[in-house]
């Protein structure tokens, strides 16, 4: 698709952008789509820092033994959600 564009093409689309715009504002225009690329550009970084960030620290281990509602393994980092707390004892079976 884009093999196909020539110079005089190149030179065709300036000249419209130049009349729907006006040589006062295109300054601007160039300038504030400039900052606006900065931005994403830095934005994807920082989604690609976020994601190699979340992989190199592992998820806390806790194991909740079901009878004594006790955990075992590495405690949870402060404000994770604590586990559930233990289940009520089962009543004896009636004879």
């Amino acid at each position: 698709m884009l093999r196909n564009v020539s110079a005089v093409h190149v030179i065709m689309v300036l000249v419209v952008v130049l009349l729907l715009f006006g040589a006062n504002r295109l300054p601007g225009l160039a300038k504030s789509i400039g900052q606006s690329m900065k931005i994403f550009k830095n934005e994807v970084k920082d989604l690609a820092d976020d994601g190699r960030r979340g992989t190199t620290t592992p998820d806390p281990v806790v194991d909740v033994d079901p009878v004594t509602g006790t955990t075992t393994g590495t405690a949870p980092a402060a404000g994770d959600v604590p586990p559930p707390p233990p289940a009520a004892p089962a009543a004896p079976p009636r004879a």
